[in-house]
């Protein structure tokens, strides 16, 4: 499973690009924020595959509204990111991958 991130983030058992070391690769799953929402629009086409999953890491309810109106596919609250991982094999496992 190919993971792409728009923010320098780490999932133990999972290998994630940083979108801005230059990754080629067409991602499986997106991994983005509030701050890169309009860098992800314009990118996602070039980066993920056709089939993708998109992950919005949320800093609070404002958020949660701003990236509805985006087609996120899941969220997880900042506070909650050592659960990434689990969030990762979850959706590993729900595209057959």
């Amino acid at each position: 499973m190919k993971v792409v991130s728009f923010e320098d983030v780490e999932a133990t058992g999972h290998e994630i690009c940083f979108v801005h070391s230059g990754c080629g690769v067409e991602a499986d799953v997106i991994i983005l924020d509030i701050n890169s929402i309009f860098d992800y629009e314009e990118k996602k086409h070039d980066l993920c595959k056709d089939n993708f999953t998109s992950i919005s890491i949320i800093d609070d309810h404002d958020d949660y509204d701003a990236f509805k109106n985006f087609g996120i596919t899941a969220w997880i609250k900042r506070e909650d990111i050592s659960e990434l991982p689990n969030l990762l094999n979850d959706v590993k496992t729900r595209m057959g991958l």
